[in-house]
């Protein structure tokens, strides 16, 4: 007798007979069958594709049963009755917890059906992208128009005026939807990226106190957050992603119309145009949502011919193309080569160049679009065609892959089994031959995205290198010989060279090297034997830049990239001539190589604006629940970025006081993060904070940096010294599920920063914390109120701590906490105090740092060496003048608190008489003098000690200036 499973693949129907018995121990539902019109072997082809249909039969028949009843399977699942269906769901719902209940369960019917159907081919593609997208925009609006009504009667109902007829009005709020959802081609299981909008400002009405329309939004799209997102025991309805709101995670969760308008006009970038593309009216008001989508209209479409697009679409890619090579994703059918990205990219780059002019590219559908650039003969019909099919393809595989076990993922399968599965749905015989389909899809697509997208140089022939580096590399030549082929191309020590290049051929890893490996590596050492040769200590730089190559031989492709981009070949050699340290970050992280292919960014850091937007993109894509992959991005962040930082100061680009500043600023931007994703997580866990009047915060949190962190004189490997304080009610607790007390709350926010900051990955650490200079050092709490801050600084704080506090302040943050941590600052800082004893103490204080850190001092016998920080004349005699000076005089001076950097407050004093002018200008110069050689040192690999009678004008200065202030 024949069974349910026979025709399936060997590997397929073992497992369908293994899992068949479980699944049906009392027989088969009645839905199946004669009633259902579903086969056996239609049964076992569903189970053998998909383990999360499996699943839902196994634990929610009953389910299945009311989704069959509702609509047979064999039906097309609308749009219209996914709505209908809903209703039935609705009318369950009594209050917030059934809300969640009936969506959840909903969700769990809807993509058994949509699943089941995509993956049995009864539904095409574009039934399943419509179905998922409609299902998404019915739960989005049932969720909104149930909590929009509860928070009506909770907080009163927001008035404002109608942009339209200027009336006052009752204010709705505008969802809209992002990337696919937007375009209505939503995945099977994927996330959904949402705005949140309302016509105008005012105050609600009704409701036992007025609330501004901002804090109602905002508390609105919470909840709505909430009931789609929150993890619960029914499972959740989507993943929900605002990031690609207004200033992303550190931004208001609800803005203005007008608010919106403003940010995109004044501030938008080109990348958040690209993700403008798609946006829609997914919930929400649709009439004033279309008010608000024309008045974005030409922020996204420009009325001429904008070709600055490529460029911006070829950067993205180029950021894509980094994440591909240090996640290791190149079986990513979304982001790898010949992936639905470059589909998406040609299309779209066509749509920003032209929209403007062409109105009918001003769509939101990739395939209706392609039918428009064949139409407006913008590409040739074969293309559009290669590219349709392509797309239907790699859409109906990612569909394959997601449905499998409902899980968000592009990555092709590793094990036999999956393979198997994906080769079944895909409708092919064996895994080998849709991989040939596979191949020759992403071939095309990448062919295409590189003829349209990509800017070809011309010059691309290159001239055969002297046959002279092969045979060295190759050992092909005497050992005399070698030595004196390379003492005439100008190494400095042939013998070294030599052995170096010996070595590297008979270590173990280049002995295992594979062939395609092994020959890439044979084209590139010629041409790195050459290249050195121009700088000025080629032996050196060689042994500097073969850190690199011993590092990449088992990712070769490294080496592609350097003899592909003769330009940054140029750039590895010259950098690593003038600094080991630049060479040792690049052997630690290749991926930084992708920094040397643009000169023109390499030697111009962005600025502070720049860098919080390369952040923002390069994060878009990480979840923030994926804490380790956070934490690698941001460390290859703040190494790229470093990398510039240090290439423009070796170049010259950079003053020092720059160099400090762009130094600063990547922490600055990456501590804002950081607490972004810190308080993420754990709002996700416990909810928000509660306030006293039982509103919840944003964060109510604030980073405060000391020492060279606060005084804007960052290294390249100084460590951060933190204090962290909060403004919350202590007597509060957080609103989830699992509430927490606020101080609870806090105190694990500074936890989660500093884990993520201090912890050693792949990557290494992303900044060592020094916590040392809070509340009470170490015997303190982690993180202090504001008030217990303000208490601890008026009445136990040691002299040395308002020291350090004039070189504090806020760097990341609640900016209404930030600045109130500033109010405390000032108050402390202008306190009366008694000027000989302050000078004792910090005279004190300054021998005891001499004497543990300083050079040991011998009577009679000159230094042999001199540390440029901690001797006499040094950096720290400058610093405790300048401290000692502000606490002595900011009483009758407040002025003096504005800064918090050395440089600028040596310039207030001079401005308010309290040193000479003449003498602020030398200290400042003195100054300036030797943080620079510190910083050049450091990219030397070097310490802070020089020789002994180096800088003798700056410290004989400096000890004139001491005696005269301190010693008075």
């Amino acid at each position: 007798m024949s069974e349910p499973w026979d025709g399936l693949p060997k590997v397929l129907a073992d497992d369908v007979a293994g899992a068949w018995p479980a699944l049906f121990s009392s027989g088969l539902p009645a839905w199946i069958g004669a009633e259902g019109g579903l086969t056996e072997p239609q049964l076992a082809q569903a189970l053998a594709r998909s383990t999360f249909l499996r699943q839902v039969l196994e634990q929610d028949a009953s389910l299945v049963a009311e989704a069959w009843q509702a609509r047979p399977l064999t039906d097309v699942t609308s749009p219209d009755f996914l709505q209908a269906r809903w209703q039935d769901y609705l009318a369950t719902v009594t209050d917030e917890a059934s809300l969640q209940r009936a969506l959840r369960r909903f969700r769990k019917e809807s993509q058994f059906r949509i699943i089941w159907r995509d993956l049995m081919k009864w539904a095409d593609l574009a039934e399943t992208i419509a179905a998922t997208s409609a299902f998404a925009d019915t739960c989005i609006q049932a969720a909104l128009d149930w909590l929009y009504d509860d928070c009506c009667q909770q907080l009163g109902t927001p008035f404002g005026l109608d942009p339209v007829t200027g009336e006052e009005v009752a204010q709705p709020m505008v969802v809209l939807g992002m990337g696919k959802l937007g375009g209505r081609e939503l995945n099977v299981s994927s996330d959904i990226d949402l705005i949140f909008a309302f016509p105008s400002h005012g105050e609600t009405q009704g409701g036992r106190r007025s609330l501004d329309n901002q804090q109602f939004f905002v508390r609105l799209g919470q909840r709505l957050i909430q009931a789609l997102d929150q993890i619960n025991a029914d499972g959740f309805v989507f993943r929900v992603d605002m990031r690609l709101r207004p200033y992303g995670q550190s931004g208001a969760l609800a803005l203005s119309f007008s608010a919106l308008e403003t940010y995109y006009q004044d501030q938008g970038r080109e990348w958040e145009r690209y993700a403008m593309v798609k946006a829609r009216v997914v919930a929400g008001d649709q009439r004033l949502g279309e008010v608000l989508m024309q008045s974005l209209r030409p922020f996204v479409y420009r009325r001429y011919i904008d070709f600055s697009a490529f460029e911006s679409l070829r950067s993205l890619k180029a950021m894509i193309n980094r994440e591909v090579r240090r996640k290791g994703l190149e079986n990513d059918i979304k982001l790898g080569a010949g992936g639905i990205r470059e589909i998406e990219f040609v299309v779209q780059a066509f749509q920003l160049i032209r929209g403007g002019r062409e109105r009918e590219l001003q769509q939101r559908e990739l395939q209706v679009i392609l039918g428009v650039l064949e139409a407006l003969e913008l590409l040739p019909p074969v293309v559009v065609s290669e590219l349709r099919d392509a797309y239907v393809f790699l859409r109906d595989l990612e569909h394959a892959l997601q449905g499998i076990a409902d899980k968000q993922t592009q990555l092709l399968p590793d094990s036999p089994l999956d393979q198997a599965r994906v080769a079944l749905i895909m409708g092919f015989e064996n895994w080998d031959t849709f991989k040939v389909a596979l191949d020759r899809h992403r071939s095309q697509v990448a062919r295409h995205f590189a003829d349209i997208i990509t800017v070809e140089d011309d010059d691309s022939t290159k001239d055969e290198l002297d046959e002279g580096w092969a045979a060295l590399w190759l050992g092909e030549l005497e050992e005399e010989q070698a030595f004196q082929w390379l003492e005439k191309h100008g190494y400095e020590t042939p013998q070294q060279t030599v052995k170096a290049l010996v070595d590297l051929r008979q270590s173990r890893a280049c002995q295992t090297m594979q062939s395609q490996g092994r020959q890439r590596l044979n084209q590139f050492m010629p041409v790195l034997l050459e290249a050195v040769t121009q700088v000025d200590n080629p032996s050196e730089t060689l042994e500097r830049v073969l850190q690199l190559v011993e590092a990449v031989l088992r990712r070769t492709a490294y080496l592609v990239l350097l003899l592909e981009n003769p330009g940054a070949s140029g750039q590895l050699v010259r950098l690593c001539s003038e600094s080991p340290w630049i060479a040792s970050q690049l052997a630690e992280t290749p991926l930084l190589l992708d920094e040397l292919l643009n000169a023109e960014s390499l030697y111009h850091p962005p600025s502070k604006r720049e860098l919080q937007d390369d952040l923002r993109q390069q994060m878009l894509r990480i979840s923030y629940d994926d804490l380790e992959e956070q934490m690698e991005s941001l460390r290859h962040f703040k190494k790229a970025h470093i990398l510039r930082v240090a290439a423009s100061e070796l170049r010259g680009t950079l003053p020092l006081m720059k160099v400090s500043d762009y130094l600063t600023w990547i922490a600055e931007v990456v501590l804002d993060h950081v607490v972004d994703v810190a308080f993420s997580n754990l709002v996700s866990r416990h909810g928000y904070p509660r306030r006293a009047d039982g509103e919840v915060s944003n964060t109510d949190f604030a980073v405060v940096g000391y020492g060279k962190l606060g005084g804007i004189e960052l290294g390249y490997t100084s460590d951060l010294d933190l204090v962290f304080i909060h403004n919350g009610d202590p007597e509060q607790s957080t609103d989830g599920e699992r509430p927490v007390d606020n101080s609870i709350f806090y105190t694990r926010l500074g936890q989660r920063i500093v884990h993520i900051l201090s912890t050693q990955t792949p990557s290494g650490q992303l900044y060592e914390v020094d916590m040392r200079l809070r509340p009470s050092g170490n015997s303190g709490l982690l993180v202090s109120t504001l008030g217990a801050f303000d208490r601890y600084q008026h009445h136990d704080a040691w002299t040395w701590e308002h020291q350090a506090l004039a070189r504090a302040r806020g760097v990341a943050g609640d900016s209404v906490t930030l600045a109130a941590f500033e109010a405390v600052r000032h108050d402390i800082l202008c306190q009366q105090r008694d000027g000989d004893k302050l000078r004792s103490e910090v005279v004190e204080m300054r021998e005891k740092m001499r004497a543990n850190l300083g050079t040991p001092e011998s009577a009679g016998e000159p230094p042999t060496v001199f540390h440029m920080k901690h001797d006499r004349g040094g950096i720290v005699d400058i610093e405790f003048m300048v401290q000692y000076l502000v606490l002595a005089n900011s009483a009758n001076h407040p002025e003096l608190t504005k800064w918090s950097d050395n440089i600028r407050q040596l310039e207030e004093l001079g401005r308010a008489g309290i040193l000479p002018v003449e003498d602020t200008e030398q200290l400042r110069e003195a100054y300036i003098t030797l943080r620079s050689t510190i910083h050049r040192r450091a990219l030397q690999k070097l310490n802070s000690q020089v020789e002994g009678d180096a800088f003798p004008e700056e410290r004989r200065y400096i000890r004139a200036v001491w005696a005269s202030v301190m010693e008075a």
